[in-house]
């Protein structure tokens, strides 16, 4: 009976190896320095446990199988409340587990900082991300360009995505490339990844933002820089250009949206759009403010300094 019950719990591993092998299963699939720390954490959390679990198992099967009714041979010795042998091995081991588990959490929390920029010799892309209903916006504001439900960048170059929301909060993940960050109104959270592989990744919402939600997806691609390059070169040329109008109906709920590319004309776009979440600062129109007009439209009334946009970074980073 042993046998059999070691023999199946071999082939359940087997084959959830082999599926894992053959599918894309995302955060087991990684392809950035991020993902595969992820990963790997993942998986030694996992074998720790099961030094704990998998005896348990063992020992209840076995257990069942030896004291079932019809085995009149097992010998019954019910008197085990005041072995400490056995309470010191039942209560070391465990606690011995928590406290590896806990150096593990408390490591990979700092290592693992979203927040932390990623060791490398090139120089970081900047890209800003804005939720909307239910679209993503990408802004890369040293290049003058914006998509929607579009990323590209090249491999082995650390990203530092930006993330805001002009919408209700929401999620931004990218599972083959690292973990999921909250975008919230009014505030920006940070995102530091590198892929070291070439390929098309998924990116997605995991934060349910109502009807459109399901539609909130985006396709990643990373690419070698000489065709970063030329995919720049592609959006700058876009005869559609983003500025305060064009945002404005972009930013109204639609589902399952396209991709689009723009050209970017407004360099404190980003910065509008997180600072109109903000109380009314000096140079605020406060009558306008009063009728509830949203002061993102009125650029001439409310245009957000660069140290302000600083500022308030500096605050959340705290």
């Amino acid at each position: 009976m042993r046998m059999f019950f070691m023999l199946t719990i071999l082939g359940f591993g087997f084959f959830l190896s082999t599926f894992i092998g053959s599918h894309n299963m995302g955060v087991l699939n990684p392809k950035g320095v991020v993902a595969l720390a992820e990963k790997n954490l993942l998986i030694t959390a996992f074998l720790l446990m099961l030094i704990v679990i998998v005896p348990v198992f063992v020992m209840l099967f076995s257990f069942a199988w030896r004291y079932r009714a019809s085995n009149t041979k097992a010998k019954y010795t019910p008197d085990w409340h005041s072995n400490r042998a056995l309470e010191i091995v039942w209560w070391t081991i465990p606690a011995i587990i928590i406290f590896i588990l806990a150096l593990l959490t408390w490591k990979s929390t700092h290592d693992l900082d979203p927040f932390k920029p990623l060791a490398s010799n090139v120089k970081p892309i900047t890209i800003q991300v804005v939720a909307l209903d239910w679209k993503w916006l990408f802004i890369y504001p040293d290049e003058h360009i914006a998509t929607v439900n579009y990323v590209e960048f090249p491999k082995d170059t650390p990203v530092l995505f930006k993330i805001t929301s002009d919408a209700p909060m929401n999620a931004f993940w990218i599972p083959q490339l690292g973990g999921q960050v909250y975008a919230m109104p009014g505030m920006t959270a940070q995102l530091n990844l590198m892929a070291t592989e070439k390929g098309v990744y998924k990116g997605l919402s995991t934060n349910f933002s109502g009807e459109g939600f399901s539609g909130m997806k985006f396709e990643v691609h990373v690419t070698e820089e000489n065709e970063y390059q030329s995919w720049l070169y592609t959006v700058r040329g876009s005869p559609y250009v983003l500025d305060i109008t064009r945002y404005t109906e972009l930013a109204k709920q639609s589902k399952n949206n396209a991709v689009e590319y723009f050209a970017l004309t407004d360099d404190d776009l980003f910065g509008r759009i997180l600072m109109k979440f903000m109380a009314p600062m000096e140079g605020v129109d406060h009558h306008i403010m009063s009728e509830g007009m949203d002061p993102l439209m009125r650029s001439d009334t409310y245009p957000p300094t660069h140290n302000d946009i600083l500022m308030n970074e500096k605050a959340l980073s705290h």
